[in-house]
């Protein structure tokens, strides 16, 4: 297992650096710059910053100063917030992006799973439809909309939980159940197919005839097997949860790093747009390595080769 780990974190080297080059000159070939505004600044005040930048300089020579910092876990200063670099921002927002996505996560898995096995147990009845039903209200409902339901129901209808900000763990339920839930619901409909499906599987056949109960089979034999697919879109849907949802943070006001990126592209933050996308592509690099880790425990015939 360790060798599989090792070339897998060296597979990753190259796809962060395409992810990293690609990322760098997107941004630059779009029309416009990071200190153009509708009030243009003074000329030589507009120069002195961008020689500050290094943006006066070829874009070669920007990119290869870039990478230069990159190589040294310097991921550079940041336009927008004067005074603080790129990892200053990053790790001050990644744990609490991290907590929500986590959070979300469990609440996708919990309730996606129990509505899933539900759903399966009583196909074609009125509990399944019932479930599929708000499983297609979860997929089909935009996160800013839902947000705004639960803040109007739970915060100033109820007054349960409050409508905003990051104090204490109150403050994180009604963000993460908005995010938690298409997950949720997307996570219902896969492990609902997948259990009907291995519930025609020939062992299972056999397993019933022995008389063991549906409960039994269900815990023993089918959902087991019937996981790998759930498991498969755990990888990017955990680096997606944990990175923050930029709406989702907005609404909240949650000082995550999907705030902070919505923030970065309005004002062409380069170094800090060029971080998150970073940490993204890492976080689905490492993901999707414990994925693939995890496979070998729920299916002993997967081998890490």
């Amino acid at each position: 297992m360790l060798t599989f780990i090792l070339r897998r974190i060296l597979w990753a080297i190259p796809v962060l650096w395409v992810v990293a080059t690609l990322t760098f000159f997107i941004m630059h070939i779009v029309p416009g710059g990071p200190f153009d505004r509708e009030k243009k600044l003074p000329p030589e005040i507009k120069a002195n910053v961008e020689a500050k930048y290094h943006l006066d300089q070829p874009l070669h020579r920007q990119y290869l100063l870039y990478m230069k910092g990159l190589v040294q876990g310097d991921l550079g200063p940041s336009y927008k917030y004067l005074g603080r670099t790129v990892n200053d921002v990053i790790g001050d927002t990644l744990p609490v992006s991290i907590q929500l996505g986590l959070l979300a996560l469990g609440i996708a898995v919990l309730f996606g799973l129990i509505a899933g096995m539900i759903s399966s147990m009583t196909a074609h009845s009125f509990w399944d439809r019932f479930s599929m039903f708000l499983a297609t209200a979860g997929i089909s409902t935009p996160n800013f909309v839902l947000g705004a339901l639960l803040v109007y129901l739970f915060s100033h209808r109820y007054q349960i939980f409050p409508p905003a900000l990051w104090e204490d763990f109150r403050y994180a339920i009604l963000p993460a159940v908005t995010l938690g839930l298409a997950p949720a619901a997307y996570i219902a409909r896969l492990s609902r197919s997948s259990i009907l499906e291995t519930n025609r599987q020939d062992y299972v056949r056999t397993a019933r005839s022995k008389g063991l109960s549906e409960a039994a089979i269900l815990f023993r034999h089918v959902l087991k097997n019937a996981l790998s697919p759930v498991v498969t879109i755990l990888g990017p849907l955990t680096a997606a949860l944990v990175t923050g949802s930029f709406v989702v943070e907005f609404i909240f006001s949650v000082p995550g790093m999907g705030k902070f990126f919505i923030t970065a592209v309005t004002n062409r933050d380069y170094p800090l747009i060029m971080g998150v996308t970073l940490i993204y592509a890492v976080l689905i690099v490492v993901a999707n390595l414990l994925v693939d880790i995890f496979y070998t425990f729920i299916d002993p015939r997967v081998k890490l080769s």
